[in-house]
């Protein structure tokens, strides 16, 4: 019998924080009261702690730095591609000058 993984909303992770760091609340106390395991709550505490509104973005979508460094790198792999392509075309046009 197979267990299926269960999913919580951005807002659930969210508010299961801030019962923690606003209110006081324990881990173990507040993991009991909504179900969760308390690796997973901590798991969130400490994503959460890290990206505060930005964490649990969702699927497929990244947090807003992280989108920028992917978009940078492929920016990068472009430009740099196209520089290569020019060596070469340099490279053919100097040795069929003479």
């Amino acid at each position: 019998m197979g267990s299926t993984k269960r999913k919580f909303t951005q807002e659930f992770k969210q508010e299961a924080c801030r019962l923690v760091l606003d209110q006081g609340q324990s881990i173990t106390q507040t993991a009991k009261n909504l179900d969760v395991h308390i690796s997973v709550l901590a798991r969130w505490l400490r994503n959460y702690r890290k990206n505060g509104v930005g964490a649990f973005p969702g699927s497929g979508r990244l947090p807003p730095q992280e989108a920028e460094i992917r978009r940078l790198q492929r920016e990068l792999a472009r430009v740099t591609e196209e520089r290569e392509i020019l060596k070469k075309a340099i490279t053919f046009f100097r040795s069929h000058e003479r």
